[in-house]
């Protein structure tokens, strides 16, 4: 567990502000993610194959190098890291 302390030199309570930007930078990244899903799902219509057996079938060198394929590998990760960053940020909870 990490634990973060911010302190401030106005006055204004700083909880509610900090609880409004995360619960907008959580908003942009389902927004994100949204977005990317459907990007693979347009990967896939296009080559009749789910993501997850495209990205072992690539792994396993069974495809040759392309541009489509890389943008493809590329939205993976993409939408990995928002997962996670929408992981971390659901996981926040403030102490006080």
């Amino acid at each position: 567990m990490t634990e973060l302390t911010l302190v401030s030199t106005h006055q204004r309570p700083l909880k509610p502000l900090v609880e409004a930007a995360l619960a907008n930078e959580l908003r942009l990244l389902q927004a994100g993610v949204q977005r990317t899903e459907q990007r693979l799902t347009g990967f896939e219509t296009q080559y009749h194959l789910s993501t997850l057996e495209f990205i072992a079938r690539y792994e396993a060198d069974e495809f040759e190098e392309s541009l489509d394929f890389a943008e493809w590998i590329g939205e993976y990760r993409l939408l990995e890291k928002l997962r996670e960053k929408i992981d971390i940020l659901q996981g926040i909870q403030f102490a006080n």
